[in-house]
């Protein structure tokens, strides 16, 4: 690409993310690596992979990948893994310079219109998607950035035992139902969070958003709401999300003090009893049944439920992928971070391992989402029309909104708990500034 192009989509995602100061980037695997690829394409020399999930790279798993996959690519001298606590934030910065990696996860505060920029293209939407699934969110203009590693359902994990202790032994199917259940457990007269908001962490409640679609049963709910000017609504998907999280928080359902809470702690708390419910996605199954047995309780108390609504007699919940990984543009081995990549997901047994759904076409179910997929009907979000790839992201950003930037659901939490403003203060708030970012847009 141009010099001059890059130095101002540099600038634009620095703007837009509100970046620290430029840093200089510990990664050895990218743009200043001596080692290439074999000239016929064999994978040779090392790469730089960054991953998100430090539990896998603490506990020793990331290195047998490693082992087995240099063993079937036996010229591949080294792969360093890097595993970052704030991945997002952290790969931000390091975007500001040519050095993040070969191999990383598409941060999700890069916009369509920037994966050209920062992200080589692996192949068209077509070739790609003649292999994987739910490839569309890290495409544009017809060119494939990402590929999934794990297909996610979307709804909330909970402690089983909690709950029916509780007298609950349905899942709830309305917003209301649902904050019933979780008074209904702050009533059982024990020390326990409801629900658990992770607030200071941050990036938990991004995953409120994967019940956007479920709530309304529609796969293009996003591609309407840029045709509006009103997302928040009473009965919207915005409006259902964060106004449930407004409400459980108001109600004092929630942890006592969220500006004390602890992501890795949180696994074992709900592993143990002492938080019911926390929403995520199903990659954190196996995540919180691993840390329930390490902390002496029975991991076959962590169940999934739905989103809490059902439309047509239907529960229904958004099927789609977790992370993308992408190569660097910058990336001096592009064929073994390709390679890796390909290997990863067909290989590597991970998204087994994960209790995720396949990236590969009419890939296996794993047991313990079977039986949630016989109940509940899975939808998978449309594509944005052709040339309006770019323009949620674009309004959500005139707007001053930033909906992946967990800020906004931190703000209406607090105001939860002040009384600042009412909830349907801050919906009429999120409105206008939607419908100036619109308006600023077209």
């Amino acid at each position: 690409m141009f010099p001059q192009k890059r130095r101002t989509r540099l600038m634009a995602f620095a703007a837009a993310g509100s970046l620290l100061a430029l840093t200089a980037a510990c990664s050895s695997g990218s743009g200043d690596s001596d080692d290439q690829a074999n000239d016929d394409g064999t994978p040779s020399g090392e790469i730089t992979v960054l991953t998100w999930r430090t539990d896998l790279v603490e506990d020793g798993t990331f290195d047998t990948y490693v082992e087995e996959f240099k063993a079937k690519y036996p010229e591949v001298t080294d792969v360093k893994v890097e595993g970052l606590t704030d991945y997002e934030g952290e790969v931000k910065t390091r975007m500001n310079t040519e050095n993040y990696g070969d191999v990383l996860a598409i941060p999700g505060s890069v916009t369509p219109d920037q994966l050209g920029d920062f992200f080589e293209p692996l192949g068209t939407q077509e070739e790609i998607g003649a292999e994987y699934q739910w490839i569309n969110d890290k495409s544009f203009e017809g060119q494939s950035y990402g590929i999934p590693v794990v297909g996610n359902v979307q709804g909330f994990v909970y402690n089983k035992r909690v709950w029916e202790e509780a007298g609950i032994t349905e899942f709830p199917d309305t917003p209301e139902a649902f904050l019933e259940a979780l008074q209904a457990i702050k009533d059982n007269g024990v020390e326990i969070a409801p629900l658990y908001t992770n607030y200071k962490d941050g990036w938990p409640l991004s995953q409120w958003d994967g019940w956007l679609g479920a709530v309304s049963a529609d796969p293009d709910w996003k591609n309407k709401i840029v045709e509006s000017d009103t997302p928040w609504t009473e009965d919207s998907d915005y409006g259902v999300v964060d106004g449930l999280i407004y409400d459980a928080v108001a109600q004092g359902l929630t942890e006592a003090d969220p500006t004390t809470t602890n992501w890795e702690e949180s696994k074992r708390l709900l592993g143990t009893g002492e938080v019911a419910t926390m929403v995520l996605g199903s990659w954190a199954i196996p995540q919180m049944a691993a840390a329930a047995e390490a902390a002496g309780a029975s991991g076959d108390d962590i169940a999934y439920a739905p989103t809490p609504v059902k439309v047509d007699g239907k529960f229904h919940s958004v099927a789609g992928g977790d992370y993308n990984l992408g190569i660097n543009v910058n990336s001096q081995n592009k064929a073994t971070a390709r390679a890796w990549i390909d290997w990863f997901n067909h290989e590597s047994g991970f998204s087994e391992s994960q209790a995720g759904l396949s990236p590969i076409i009419d890939g296996p179910v794993p047991a313990a989402l079977t039986s949630f997929v016989e109940e509940v009907e899975l939808i998978t979000l449309n594509p944005a029309p052709e040339g309006k790839e770019a323009l949620f992201a674009d309004i959500d950003t005139a707007s001053g909104i930033v909906t992946t930037d967990p800020k906004f659901r931190q703000k209406n939490i607090d105001d939860a708990r002040s009384g600042a403003r009412t909830k349907q203060q801050i919906f009429d708030d999120l409105n206008a500034q939607w419908a100036e970012g619109r308006a600023s847009v077209s």
